[in-house]
Formats: C-alpha cells, structure tokens, sequence
C-alpha cells in the first residue's frame, strides 16, 4: 500500500493517482509494492532526519529507508518540498515536474538503481526520465 503523510502545509492534489503511478512503475521494475510511505515536510524536518539517522549536517531533497524483502518493496521516503522548489528553480523545471522525479527516485533506489558515480548518475536519470513519461495527469 502506498501511503502518502504530511509535515508540512503541502498535499498532494490527488493521490490515488500518484499511487496508481507508482504502482505502476513498480511493476515496470519486475517488483511488487508493499508498504512504502511517502513523508512530506520542510528543509528543518529532512535536515533533522538527516542528522539524527545519517549523520549529516545538510539539506536534502529526499532521504528513503529501504525496508524491502526480496522482490516486495517497502520503505519510507521523506520529501522536503521546499528543496523540491529550489531544484524545479535552480534546474528550470515545473514544480510539478520536479515533484515527480523525486517521488519516484526512491522507488527507483528500493528498485536496485544507485547514484553514486557517474555511471550510476546517468542511469538513474534515465530511469526517472523513462518513468516520468508513464505518469499520464496533470498536478
């Protein structure tokens, strides 16, 4: 079950079909959806999720715990929508846009995708272009 919770005045506009989508796309990977659950909140939310869980001292745009077993995916991924802002200003994309890469990047992780070079960068950026392109409504 995808679960979407709220810490910050941000809500999704209609999560039966972000979690349609995500579904979806879980699916495309070969992989079954179990419990994942999205956390929306503020830069001072995710910095201190960082802190306390990570121990980094910075501001992220998304952190996910992977809890999933074999093919099922299950896990929490946290959201700060204000860094959602700055990337979709900094990148020149919609909000919107951005939203969606950032969404479905955690489920790209519990899929089995990294990003820690280059290789893995580019191919991660490939996936979300490629799962992007599956999500078929307006926000």
């Amino acid at each position: 079950m995808i679960e979407f919770c709220y810490e910050t005045d941000f809500v999704l506009e209609d999560e039966v079909v972000f979690s349609s989508w995500i579904t979806k796309v879980i699916q495309s990977e070969n992989k079954k959806a179990g419990d994942i659950t999205y956390v929306f909140c503020d830069d001072e939310y995710i910095l201190e999720i960082n802190k306390k869980y990570l121990n980094h001292d910075y501001y992220t745009d998304i952190i996910s715990f992977d809890y999933s077993v074999g093919n099922e995916l299950h896990g929490d991924i946290f959201v700060s929508i204000d860094r959602v802002h700055e990337n979709a200003s900094s990148f020149n994309v919609s909000f919107a846009e951005e939203l969606k890469r950032v969404i479905i990047h955690g489920v790209l992780h519990y899929c089995g995708y990294k990003d820690k070079s280059p290789k893995e960068e580019l191919q991660m950026r490939s996936k979300e272009d490629e799962k992007i392109k599956m999500f078929h409504a307006e926000l």
